[in-house]
């Protein structure tokens, strides 16, 4: 078999091709290893959501009382908490506003879900002592 040149049109068409499927799975927002359907990340989303609502709420009825001022800890919790779950309020209020959702927020949402649910869960029990 006699050697054949690569032609710069098949090169440059592998390449474009090779860098398209590289470029684009940063933003596949994790499907090769997502296990939830849409609905059910929305579902778990609101749940964390409703979760992190009512510790605040707890918290609010604290500091009226100013029992929760005193305790450091707690402080710490809640203000960990308060950042792991920034996108998810931003979510929510622009959804409540009736504001368009980014792409960008809606990546920021789901990667920060899980860590918005472990911190109003360390405040839930932080709370209970």
């Amino acid at each position: 078999m006699a050697y054949r040149p690569i032609s710069f049109l098949s090169f440059v068409l592998v390449l474009m091709t090779t860098l398209l499927m590289g470029c684009s799975m940063p933003f596949m927002g994790g499907a090769l290893v997502k296990t939830q359907s849409d609905s059910d990340f929305a579902r778990y989303v609101e749940e964390v959501f409703r979760l992190q609502n009512s510790v605040t709420s707890e918290l609010l009825v604290l500091s009226e009382s100013d029992n929760v001022n005193d305790n450091i800890n707690l402080s710490k919790a809640e203000y960990s908490m308060q950042e792991a779950c920034g996108p998810l309020n931003e979510y929510a209020e622009r959804e409540s506003d009736g504001a368009s959702i980014g792409f960008f927020l809606l990546q920021r949402v789901k990667k920060s879900a899980v860590a918005c649910e472990k911190a109003a869960q360390f405040v839930k029990t932080q709370l209970k002592n």
